[in-house]
């Protein structure tokens, strides 16, 4: 793991590791690095993986001002971190809030775009799947420990995530949470980013829900693939067709027995991923 610093003066994480095509992993919104892990095993061998924690998350710096929380602010990072490193253009693997930032990025900074894997994200985020994530963001883990962790999620995800080995779930608890030597788990995220995301649903009252579409169509040109879990609450069959519909060149493939969001380890995932890699060299 290395760090570099925002303009803002913002220590942030990086991990930089294999050679090949550049593949820039951007998490989702209360997630890190970690979460590609199956990435780094799978395809270190031919392409230089980077994996980002945004600020606030994972290894890197909270934010004295909530406010920063956002994708526009996480964008810039993204140009920034792609400037220490002296990469003129990387091609983005990016789960949830990591795509909208690649989504963002095609909009704002198309030219240091490669391509944009998405995973389990589009241009219409479900109001099921926002509701979900608002239930649990910015709170103390339910589950007091690893041990009972590992025996009650399963049970809570078990609808959406059927199916998953137990040796998957424990890696899943360890990459979500701080687990402390006496097991007891703690969140590995400012939790003002729950501040942040109220603050920005409040300003956003009353007004139509923002369209994305636009940005989806700003990718027009590069290569482009998606990854969607078949049991997605955020990411809709119909917004995932439309897609295609949209970029019918599009690699595309559902993850059977997944939610939001899919653990990238999936024999579906990896053929996304591998596909996508051929596409950009």
């Amino acid at each position: 793991m290395d760090f570099f610093t925002a303009a803002d003066g913002l220590r942030l994480a990086y991990d930089d590791r294999g050679e090949g095509p550049v593949l820039l992993c951007l998490p989702g919104l209360t997630r890190n690095m970690d979460d590609f892990e199956p990435v780094v095993d799978h395809f270190a061998h031919r392409a230089r993986v980077i994996r980002m924690d945004f600020r606030g998350r994972g290894a890197s710096g909270f934010d004295p001002d909530y406010g920063h929380y956002n994708v526009l602010q996480e964008s810039q990072d993204v140009i920034g971190l792609l400037d220490h490193l002296g990469l003129e253009q990387a091609a983005i693997l990016g789960t949830s809030r990591g795509g909208l930032v690649a989504m963002t990025l095609a909009a704002t900074a198309k030219h240091r775009l490669a391509g944009v894997c998405f995973n389990d994200i589009g241009p219409v985020i479900e109001p099921a799947g926002l509701a979900y994530i608002m239930g649990y963001l910015g709170l103390p883990p339910i589950d007091p420990d690893f041990d009972t962790a590992l025996r009650e999620v399963p049970k809570r995800m078990g609808t959406r995530f059927p199916n998953v080995p137990v040796e998957i779930w424990a890696n899943y608890i360890r990459r979500i949470w701080a687990v402390a030597d006496d097991g007891t788990l703690s969140l590995r995220y400012d939790p003002k980013l729950r501040d942040a995301t109220l603050d920005q649903m409040k300003a956003a009252e009353g007004q139509p829900a923002p369209d994305l579409w636009p940005l989806f169509a700003a990718l027009e040109g590069l290569p482009l693939a998606l990854i969607r879990g078949a049991n997605s609450d955020l990411l809709s069959l119909e917004t995932a067709t439309q897609m295609q519909a949209l970029r019918p060149d599009m690699i595309y493939s559902d993850v059977a027995d997944r939610g939001h969001v899919p653990f990238l380890d999936e024999p579906e995932s990896l053929s996304v991923i591998t596909q996508f890699l051929d596409s950009l060299t």
